[in-house]
């Protein structure tokens, strides 16, 4: 699979001066975490799950993850899990597929789902990438990748683990930093295991009766923010200890009316001869989720959760490294750059300070590696019309 692996190739050659690399399930998980993108949510009662994930496929989705937690009703729990085997196996049946199944994982709500699934899946695990774990502290997640352990040496497949953070204790202030601290010890321990960590936020909010609007951003709601900036702080170092830590969910597909202007300037649109696409985006409230992408990248996020299969282009196409960017993290990692010092950008509009931002270039190498580079001429809008399905 690559992303932007969906729309035609001559179409990819005029877009990317460096296009998407192919990866699999079994490669890195550097890469893979890099890779996620847009993970697009789905509840695992869906009567026909096998064919939206051949759908969503053929459309650009990378990573899925299949839901028993909070989008299904206790009572379908049990339900959920038979269908969620069955659909496995019929998915399992269909090879070859038109483009390769997205990478899948299973959100579980307790720790005995784990080995329970895999043993019911059979042959059908080797679809299976891993596991999502809810509501993860130190406490909680312990029995989770202990869990995934035992489920792995049991299938003899790599099962990779992605805690949600979002538990109450971690927002709370009184608790955050020995919340963390915990955290950070379960996830140090289970390093091999852990591909990324997601931020629940809309749990963050409801802990204070909380919701942003389609015109506001996470980073708007300050006490979710100041979330964000410690988890990051604490866990997403660049020093070699941290984790890649994905942007939260936007809830919103379409707004009704409209309090402030809209965020989305119209010149890019009208360079690109795409107004009737900027007019789509504001009718489905995209010009805040844009905004939303923008800033988790800003703040150290990489990837989204989605729940729309609408939010998910848009994720990838702001993911596509610029020329510019690429630009100035090849000059920044050269050889002869080793030893530090400052250069004008070869766009001379910034200086590029080797030490400085060395990490920054690194990450950028590896967004550039998964997501590609733009050619000089092409931009944001040009990305979001091409992989638009026709």
């Amino acid at each position: 699979m690559r992303h932007f692996g969906h729309i035609a190739p001559e179409v990819r050659q005029r877009l990317f001066h460096q296009e998407p690399c192919e990866f699999t399930a079994g490669s890195t998980a550097r890469l893979l975490s890099a890779a996620l993108g847009a993970t697009l949510y789905s509840p695992a009662t869906r009567p026909r799950l096998a064919d939206d994930i051949v759908k969503q496929a053929d459309r650009g989705v990378v990573s899925m993850v299949l839901c028993l937690e909070d989008s299904i009703s206790d009572a379908d729990v049990p339900d959920a899990e038979e269908n969620l085997v069955r659909q496995f196996t019929e998915l399992a049946a269909r090879e070859p597929y038109a483009a390769d199944p997205p990478l899948l994982f299973i959100r579980v709500r307790a720790p005995e789902q784990i080995p329970d699934l895999v043993d019911r899946l059979g042959p059908a695990v080797r679809l299976l990438s891993g596991f999502v774990m809810p509501k993860f502290t130190e406490e909680r997640g312990i029995p989770f990748l202990e869990a995934i352990g035992v489920a792995e040496a049991a299938c003899g497949r790599r099962l990779f683990a992605m805690p949600v953070l979002e538990s109450p204790e971690l927002l709370y202030r009184e608790s955050r930093v020995e919340t963390l601290e915990g955290i950070s010890r379960a996830v140090d321990k289970y390093r091999d295991r852990v591909l990324a960590l997601r931020l629940g936020v809309t749990d963050f909010c409801s802990s204070y009766g909380l919701r942003r609007a389609p015109d506001m951003t996470a980073y708007d709601v300050q006490i979710v923010a100041s979330v964000i900036a410690d988890v990051v702080n604490m866990l997403g170092r660049a020093d070699g200890t941290g984790f890649t830590v994905t942007g939260p969910v936007w809830e919103y597909f379409r707004v009704q009316e409209r309090m402030f202007k809209p965020q989305l300037r119209r010149s890019p649109f009208l360079e690109g001869q795409a107004e009737e696409l900027r007019e789509a985006l504001l009718e489905h409230s995209m010009d805040g989720l844009l905004r939303e992408i923008t800033l988790d990248q800003a703040n150290g996020l990489t990837g989204k959760t989605c729940i729309h299969p609408s939010h998910v282009l848009p994720v990838h196409a702001l993911s596509v490294v610029s020329h510019e960017e690429y630009s100035d993290a090849q000059d920044i990692l050269r050889p002869e750059r080793l030893g530090g010092g400052v250069l004008r950008s070869a766009y001379t509009n910034k200086m590029n300070e080797v030490k400085p931002h060395r990490a920054w270039a690194e990450r950028t190498m590896l967004r550039a590696e998964v997501f590609g580079v733009a050619r000089e001429d092409v931009g944001f809008v040009e990305l979001l019309a091409a992989g638009i399905p026709g």
